[in-house]
């Protein structure tokens, strides 16, 4: 514990935050607000207003990150490399990715996100290779096939933005408006939840069943892409033409993101208490019931932010701010069911197999709510239908 002595001989307080900061951190702060002023410079005339704070927003947010979470760091400096050089490829022409080597066949938004794709699927099976052969060095190799495919997911979800000013100015979009988007930005963000808790308990024991989740993640948006055509740019329907998804949608998916870790977090719970020898392989069970409890209870908050986001747009879009329309139905129920689930593990003191089978029963909810109402059932939100 860093403290500092005071006045007073003998008596000693803690050091405020500011003064734990090493000139390291001030330099990442520099770094930051440079990177974001130096976009601001050279694309915000292709922003709204909204996009501008978004930018802003996302500034400060990295800075305040890389401060209390250092591997974001690199990350960071390299997603931005990465994407800078793949915007000075394109020029003002979305017709050079079509020549341009680096663009065809690594950077161009669909390129980043199918090598994204690829790395997810490879790590998943690095992971249960490294956990089977109890392999430190094969664990570390996925956690950076995790990282990098971290990594192109955002390279490819910025240059997407970029993409869609180059298809048409009145196109442009900030990428989370349609289901090939998002569940991009679900495997960025379940994967990114995951790698803080791995180096917050530094176990790699876990990695194989939440990549499992995110690769069944991958496997849809292959099949959307390839199926559908998916990944072709389109001008965004009217509902969705509104500052609330530039927030609303990110918020959702950070939920849905940490309840899914929870959901895999359980199963491997699960799976250790029935199979004894699969058992010596794993994270003791108190620490599978931490990081289940903790990524649950960050996925409420911000499911619940979420929630309330979109009533203020159904407020501004649809004159109410709740219709009972299915999709707002199924997000309730969502609400209340991980309510439930906290308040029982608060207040009652649960533990254990019946929590995990809960956060398993969990993700089939929250997969219903986010594409089973899209699927089968209509309503206000039916401009989601696969």
């Amino acid at each position: 514990m860093s403290v500092t002595q005071n006045a007073i001989p003998g008596r000693y307080q803690r050091a405020s935050f500011w003064q734990t900061l090493s000139v390291f951190d001030w330099l990442w702060a520099l770094a930051m607000l440079g990177g974001g002023a130096y976009i601001f410079a050279r694309y915000g005339s292709d922003m709204d207003g909204y996009e501008i704070a978004i930018m802003g927003g996302t500034t400060l947010s990295l800075i305040a990150i890389g401060w209390t979470w250092k591997p974001v760091r690199m990350l960071s400096i390299g997603v931005i490399a990465i994407t800078l050089f793949a915007l000075s490829r394109y020029g003002g022409s979305l017709a050079i990715g079509e020549s341009d080597f680096f663009l065809r066949y690594l950077l161009s938004s669909q390129s980043a996100i199918m090598w994204m794709s690829a790395l997810f699927v490879m790590a998943m099976v690095t992971y249960f290779i490294a956990m089977i052969a109890r392999s430190e060095f094969t664990g570390k190799v996925a956690s950076s096939l995790t990282w990098s495919a971290a990594a192109m997911g955002l390279v490819g979800l910025l240059v997407r933005w970029r993409e869609t000013y180059l298809v048409n100015p009145d196109f442009g979009h900030i990428p989370v408006s349609n289901l090939y988007e998002v569940f991009v930005l679900f495997a960025i963000i379940t994967a990114l939840i995951y790698l803080f808790y791995e180096g917050r308990y530094r176990t790699r024991a876990l990695g194989g069943f939440v990549l499992l989740v995110i690769s069944a993640a991958v496997a849809f948006l292959l099949w959307y892409s390839f199926s559908r055509n998916a990944h072709e740019i389109q001008p965004l329907v009217p509902a969705l033409q509104s500052y609330w998804m530039k927030i609303h949608v990110p918020a959702n998916f950070v939920g849905y993101g940490a309840f899914a870790l929870a959901a895999m977090i359980g199963v491997a719970w699960l799976l250790a208490e029935r199979f004894p020898a699969f058992a010596s392989r794993m994270p003791e069970r108190e620490v599978m019931d931490d990081v289940m409890y903790k990524s649950i209870a960050l996925g409420f908050a911000f499911f619940t932010v979420a929630t309330i986001l979109g009533a203020l747009w159904a407020a501004e879009a649809w004159g109410g701010y709740w219709s009972w329309d299915p999709k707002e139905t199924w997000a309730l129920i969502v609400w209340l069911n991980y309510a439930a689930w906290l308040h029982m593990r608060l207040t009652k003191g649960w533990r254990g197999a019946p929590m995990a089978w809960w956060s398993v029963v969990g993700l089939f909810v929250t997969l219903f709510a986010f594409l089973g109402v899209n699927m089968f059932l209509s309503g206000l939100h039916s401009y989601g239908e696969l």
